[in-house]
């Protein structure tokens, strides 16, 4: 059987458990060749699993998003495994539970931060010779980041660092839109995932479905816009 889309060539990141995998679960099964990231490959057993049932079309590379020198790293590497990158997805990220006013520590931030919102803008920009030109960049963002939409005081190195990665999409899309290189922030919905936990609303499966439609239909008039995973545009 014809896939319904043809091969692309891509990348996630934080790909050992969570939307992660569950992106490198239905790239694969579309017959896409994968690069999958994560900071401790050799712990990852159900992204190992997907190896081998996809024998040539997944590889598994060690990156820690934080870590500008993995993304050096990545960079070099890539090469011997991918000619190319058709689609990268910025999904690995951090949320610290439990902050409570007046005890949010300096550290969380910091984490936050540099995991959310400058580890993505700083590994996109370590790609971007790697990236194909009209290539297609999605930033895992969440409503959680989005100032219009605050309705407490809610997971605030998290909603903070969603923010700036938010400005950090505007920004990348303004910077590659001359290579037809599309960047988005998407809003995955409130998933049943170890950040999301048990209570959330949506499985795994469903939100990648909806976020891999709203991929497949990006023009470069939609290089950073802000949409959830049913394609209905989120406010800033």
């Amino acid at each position: 059987m014809t896939p319904a889309h043809p091969p692309r060539r891509s990348l996630v990141t934080g790909a050992n458990r969570g939307l992660g995998l569950e992106f490198a679960r239905q790239l694969l099964a579309r017959g896409d060749h994968v690069v999958a990231t994560c900071r401790h490959p050799g712990k990852a057993n159900a992204l190992n699993q997907l190896v081998g049932e996809h024998p040539g079309r997944l590889h598994v590379l060690p990156l820690d998003v934080a870590d500008p020198r993995s993304h050096a790293e990545l960079a070099r590497e890539l090469p011997l495994v991918m000619d190319g990158i058709d689609l990268l997805i910025n999904n690995a990220g951090v949320l610290h539970s439990g902050e409570r006013f007046g005890h949010v520590p300096a550290a969380n931030l910091d984490d936050s931060l540099r995991t959310n919102a400058t580890g993505p803008f700083l590994l996109t920009q370590a790609l971007a010779e790697r990236l194909v030109d009209g290539a297609k960049v999605a930033n895992l963002s969440s409503v959680l980041g989005s100032v219009a939409s605050v309705e407490g005081f809610h997971t605030p190195s998290y909603a903070m660092s969603k923010a700036a990665q938010n400005m950090a999409t505007a920004l990348l899309a303004s910077a590659m839109r001359e290579r037809g290189i599309a960047v988005v922030a998407l809003h995955p919905g409130w998933v049943q995932t170890d950040m999301g936990g048990s209570g959330a609303q949506i499985a795994p499966a469903e939100s990648v479905r909806g976020l891999l439609k709203v991929i497949d239909g990006l023009r470069i008039a939609d290089a950073g816009a802000f949409f959830d995973y049913r394609g209905k545009p989120v406010p800033w």
